[in-house]
């Protein structure tokens, strides 16, 4: 193999792991960008078939937001959140990138969360008690 060809592979090599590089980090279903819609620490990950619930709670609220795992057509998608006793905010439609962000003040009560993409769906019982 000569010289030119070598240089040709190991820039389309460059070119491969720079792009895969950038989307790693622009991935919408990152916990970067999760962390951006939500104020806080990340909690729970609650996965499902077709996407996955992402929570955080910072000084007593809990907010989620849902990601479909393969982003781009725009899908039916919901999040919901509902602290015990109290009523619940939710974001649901036809999205291409994310549901949410839903948020509540729990204080230290359990909430309910729930979240779909699609037929997929996930329900998170009474949490975070």
């Amino acid at each position: 193999m000569d010289s030119g060809a070598i240089r040709r592979r190991v820039a389309l090599g460059l070119a491969v792991l720079t792009a895969s590089g950038l989307l790693a980090l622009v991935s919408p279903g990152s916990a970067a960008a999760a962390a951006s819609y939500c104020a806080g620490r990340e909690v729970r990950k609650l996965p499902f078939s077709t996407g996955v619930v992402r929570v955080y709670k910072s000084r007593g609220y809990v907010c989620a937001v849902t990601f479909p795992k393969r982003q781009g057509a725009r899908k039916q998608m919901s999040v919901s959140v509902r602290a015990r006793g109290g009523r619940p905010d939710k974001d649901e439609g036809l999205f291409s990138h994310h549901a949410g962000p839903a948020k509540v003040h729990a204080g230290r009560r359990c909430v309910w969360i729930t979240g779909s993409v699609g037929r997929g769906s996930v329900s998170s019982g009474w949490i975070l008690c």
